[in-house]
């Protein structure tokens, strides 16, 4: 090969193995490459075209990057027009149409070709020698919109086909955005300050008509298809196409093309409305938005037969589903306090179908959003119930806002409280968040299933056998506010709770039938709540639930002051002087060591009750990061170890005055790799981290413990 030749070979076989992963990831969804050597390889192909301009392919993968914006959008006369479907709501009509075309083809149980209605974009892709020269909007069917450059940019529209095309094929389908992708980038959109998506129709179809490519390319659609438009074979494709709809939507997977897995053919009304409910049955779960499903005849001679009447065909219909959208008016704006102390503000509404059910309230998210939708009482809302996302308010429409005399708005925009509604705590949003929290933490009841629940887990007080089932139940009868009445519960409260719990099931336990009380279990509880009163400071200040203080955090924190009470009376500047605590970790726990409420739950953990000593751990002296052989490295266990657990190694480290860090990056001191180590043996590898196996860790230990 000679190396005028060498850069076009490399860059053709790039080609070929990026179409080949892109097919197998949307089409087959078979992927056989990892995401990362997917990446090299595209990196490696836009290094190559760049440095040769003169292999330049509109249909190459680094198309679909996004190109230059245009002016505006060019009209595209469709070959073949772009019809619309008659619509069906009730199953009488489905019966009617498929009578109508039993009597006019004389075919007494015809069968059909179904699929799910997709709710998006309808296109037309159009595709000469294989190569994808243009795609187009329906517009008003006769004519639409040349958006080629924005369809390049979509991962699932194939740049060339495979196999053996027509010289001419035009392919009709629906460009899209998945739930998960659209719930991920209003996510997003909103922890940046900006305006969500209405939904994923609208997130779709505004991103296929954005005039700078690059923004589409940043967008998450997809596409399948699911029609033919113009089709000129050519030579070497075959004398005919397929004889009907169902074996043309094989055909044109074989091509390349992603077709939905939903698609089905049935024969006669019953065929047809049992695919309809199971669908609907399972609408929620599809990773897309439809509104119905599609019925097509089958046979091409058939639908040719039927013909068209108007600008809809008579041989197929779209059955729809209920709307997902809905008008109704706000009766109040509520908030919800989360289990992790978040402030989500809500509405009741005047009841509302939506989705075929009856909705009274919808999400607000946050009070960002709130104040860019300007939701007040009495406003006429928007509401969209999609899969299993709770409601949610939309959009208002302002025109029918209530006004008072003066033709002023009724009511004043809406205004978070300054107090949580539960516990009266003081609600906070701190600068950079979108999310207002109740500061109330251990105190307030509306997170008080989780907090304890994380107080009571294995890293943090590990009090053995009190799961979440008995944690609900203990708060769900009354025997529990805080975390500290934990160590106030008896044997009798156990099992008076679980009566309470069982009555309440409709339960009668079988040793309850046989006249007798089971309470082993019981003892086995309080004797776990017990074994939990003799600790460690940092496994506490875990336990505690403070945001953003994890098991490393709460070591460094313990290490760094020796004692609970050095840090429960240090401010925010004294908190940032601890190694890898930085202002907003700082301020965190000293806001949550000023709530009067949580200083009240500490004081009463300690404190004894009932002959039985309070929560208690090693008081010690403070000990600074410059202490320790290992003072300033950051140590990484992976894969288990034969002499002792991965919990005491890393105990025995950090005694030595390392950070022990559950990932792997650049600044790793060194890796401890036993027994099966994975995927953090592999990355330090990668980085060039030193590796230490267990008979090192061992020796080095021995070395310096003690010492």
């Amino acid at each position: 090969m000679t190396p005028a030749t060498a850069p076009a070979a490399r860059i053709a076989d790039l080609r070929r193995r990026l179409d080949d992963a892109n097919h197998r990831y949307y089409v087959l969804d078979d992927p056989d490459i990892p995401d990362a050597e997917y990446d090299r390889l595209l990196r490696e192909l836009q290094e190559l075209e760049a440095a040769h301009p003169e292999f330049a392919d509109p249909s190459s993968p680094t198309a679909r990057v996004g190109s230059v914006p245009a002016g505006k959008f060019a009209e595209v006369r469709h070959a073949v027009p772009m019809l619309s479907l008659a619509n069906a709501f009730a199953d009488e009509e489905v019966a009617e149409f498929v009578a109508r075309i039993g009597r006019e083809t004389g075919d007494a149980e015809p069968a059909f070709s179904l699929e799910p209605k997709l709710d998006g974009l309808a296109i037309s892709l159009r595709y000469e020698d294989g190569v994808f020269v243009r795609g187009a909007t329906r517009g008003d069917g006769a004519t639409g919109e040349d958006v080629t450059a924005n369809l390049r940019t979509v991962r699932t529209v194939p740049l060339r086909l495979r196999g053996k095309p027509p010289a001419v094929l035009e392919v009709r389908g629906e460009v899209y955005m998945p739930k998960a992708a659209f719930e991920r980038w209003n996510e997003v959109a909103r922890a940046r300050g900006e305006k969500p998506m209405a939904n994923p129709r609208n997130g779709a179809a505004g991103s296929l008509r954005q005039l700078d490519p690059r923004i589409t390319a940043q967008r998450p659609l997809a596409f399948y298809a699911y029609a033919l438009g113009e089709v000129v074979l050519g030579q070497g494709a075959g004398a005919t196409l397929p004889p009907t709809h169902s074996q043309t939507l094989a055909w044109l997977r074989e091509l390349g093309f992603p077709v939905s897995a939903e698609v089905d053919v049935a024969r006669g009304v019953d065929g047809l409305l049992a695919y309809y409910r199971r669908i609907g049955d399972r609408r929620n779960a599809l990773p897309f938005d439809i509104d119905g499903v599609v019925y097509k005849l089958d046979r091409y001679d058939q639908q040719r037969a039927m013909g068209f009447v108007s600008r809809a065909p008579r041989w197929a219909i779209a059955h729809k589903f209920p709307a997902q959208e809905e008008a109704t008016v706000v009766e109040s704006i509520e908030v919800n306090v989360g289990r992790t102390g978040a402030v989500t503000p809500w509405v009741l509404m005047q009841p509302v179908q939506v989705g075929g059910v009856t909705v009274t309230r919808a999400t607000l998210h946050n009070a960002d959003q709130v104040a860019r939708l300007d939701v007040r009482n009495g406003d006429t809302v928007i509401v969209r119930r999609a899969g299993d996302v709770i409601p949610e308010v939309v959009r208002v429409i302002e025109d029918r806002r209530p006004l008072d005399r003066k033709g002023q708005p009724l009511h004043a925009p809406y205004q978070l409280p300054m107090e949580c509604p539960v516990c009266g705590s003081a609600i906070e949003r701190e600068e950079g968040e979108v999310v207002a929290r109740c500061s109330g933490g251990l105190f307030c009841p509306a997170q008080r299933v989780q907090a304890l629940f994380h107080f009571a887990s294995r890293r943090a007080m590990d009090i053995e056998g009190l799961g979440e089932r008995f944690i609900t139940a203990l708060v769900e009868f009354d025997y529990v506010h805080t975390v500290a009445d934990l160590y106030r519960l008896t044997v009798d409260d156990f099992v008076e709770m679980k009566r309470r719990a069982d009555e309440q099931a409709g339960v009668v336990p079988e040793t309850v039938k046989a006249g007798k009380i089971a309470t082993k279990w019981a003892e086995n509880l309080v004797a776990g709540i017990d074994a939990s009163r003799n600790t460690t400071l940092d496994r506490v200040l875990y336990a505690l639930g403070i945001r953003d203080v994890g098991e490393s955090t709460a070591k460094t924190l313990a290490r760094h002051f020796g004692s609970l009470d050095p840090i429960m009376a240090a401010d925010e500047e004294a908190l940032r002087q601890v190694p890898d605590i930085g202002p907003v970790v700082a301020a965190r726990i000293a806001h949550f060591f000023a709530e009067p409420h949580n200083r009240d739950v500490i004081a009463a953990l300690r404190a004894p009750y009932d002959g039985k000593a309070g929560v208690h751990w090693p008081e010690g002296a403070p000990r600074r990061a410059s202490e320790g052989p290992l003072s300033g490295q950051t140590v990484v266990l992976t894969g288990g170890l034969a002499a002792m657990s991965r919990d005491e190694a890393g105990a025995r480290l950090e005694a030595l005055g390392a950070k022990v860090s559950g990932s792997v990056s650049k600044k790793t001191s060194f890796v401890v790799a036993g027994e099966a180590a994975g995927s953090k043996l592999a990355k330090a590898q990668e980085l060039g981290v030193e590796v230490w196996d267990e008979a090192r860790l061992l020796a080095y230990l021995a070395g310096h413990e003690g010492a």
